[in-house]
């Protein structure tokens, strides 16, 4: 009863990171974050490694996904130290771009009640690339608060599934070894008999006259 529920609790975590998952690949593509974006595939394809491992009683599968949730915890935990700027990281900087472009995050632009006008170029510069100024008013709240508050979510349901993940697996094992204990994997169970054969014993038989 007790595996019963710890799986069932799994599998809707897991279904939760892989919505959670999408949703933040969908915001990183439209803001170029080339970083988070291979981070999330990768996480999407543990999540379904795992969800699999839970439903078919895999419990290597399940390992798997419990040491990528420490692993998606610290990155997490990266992310929020990036755009907080400590440690010597700057939400400035092209680093979760890959130094490719100078993009930022899509809710640097787009956040709750952000007005984005753009200012064309002054009249006589001529550039090979047509570039505009954007200025970003109006911003309910700042993008970085948006960012870290995607990534304490993602921690938050992370731990919980690397909390049931091991729980799932311990009582998987423990089911396992029960089983076998009591000759489930035997291929000679403990009740089999073992019968001798019996021969036949043929004796000449002679018809007397």
């Amino acid at each position: 009863m007790g595996c019963c529920s710890g799986r069932c609790t799994l599998i809707f975590l897991c279904t939760l990171q892989l919505v959670l998952a999408l949703e933040r690949q969908v915001f990183d593509f439209l803001g170029y974050q080339w970083a988070p974006i291979l981070a999330n595939f990768f996480h999407i394809i543990i999540v379904i490694l795992g969800l699999f491992g839970t439903i078919q009683y895999r419990p290597r599968y399940i390992v798997v996904y419990t040491v990528w949730a420490a692993l998606w915890v610290a990155w997490n935990v990266f992310i929020i130290c990036f755009y907080l700027d400590v440690g010597g990281l700057s939400k400035d900087s092209d680093l979760l771009t890959f130094n490719i472009s100078a993009h930022h995050s899509w809710w640097s632009e787009h956040g709750p009640g952000c007005v984005r006008r753009e200012m064309p170029q002054a009249p006589g510069v001529r550039t090979t690339e047509s570039h505009s100024y954007i200025t970003v008013m109006g911003c309910l709240m700042d993008y970085q608060y948006i960012e870290v508050m995607h990534s304490g979510t993602q921690i938050l349901v992370a731990l919980l599934g690397f909390v049931y993940a091991c729980y799932v697996v311990s009582a998987i094992t423990e089911e396992e070894d029960s089983f076998d204990f009591i000759g489930g994997f035997d291929p000679f169970p403990l009740y089999h008999v073992n019968e001798k054969p019996s021969h036949l014993l043929l004796k000449p038989m002679y018809l007397s006259t």
